[in-house]
């Protein structure tokens, strides 16, 4: 399976629009936001848009791993179309392009999207 998603990579490398393969193989959406917990270096989740334009998150822990191209999930399809929006106040964050090397060294390189 590896080679046709690619080589392993961690989250943060995840790209919108990368496709996302349920536990039974089947295509379930594409990423749409990394829901990235900045704090603790961790994956809250991702959210997704599906084929009929639904927007579902999936958690952390549903995810089983992440390619150059693809997602994979540890849920199948079924369970993945039971999966409901994110919450509206789940916080994400990008890089400060305008922040300089003083706010860098305070930990202000990040701001709230």
């Amino acid at each position: 399976m590896s080679d046709e998603h690619g080589s392993p990579v961690h989250y943060t490398a995840i790209e919108r629009g990368t496709p996302v393969y349920a536990s039974d193989g089947t295509a379930v959406g594409e990423v749409r936001q990394v829901v990235d917990n900045y704090r603790e270096h961790i994956l809250d989740g991702f959210v997704i848009e599906d084929a009929s334009g639904a927007i579902r998150f999936v958690d952390g822990p549903e995810v089983a791993r992440t390619f150059e191209r693809a997602v994979t999930l540890t849920i199948d399809a079924a369970t993945v179309a039971q999966l409901g929006p994110p919450d509206p106040g789940a916080a994400s964050f990008g890089a400060n392009l305008s922040s300089g090397r003083v706010s860098k060294l305070f930990g202000r390189a990040w701001k709230r999207k």
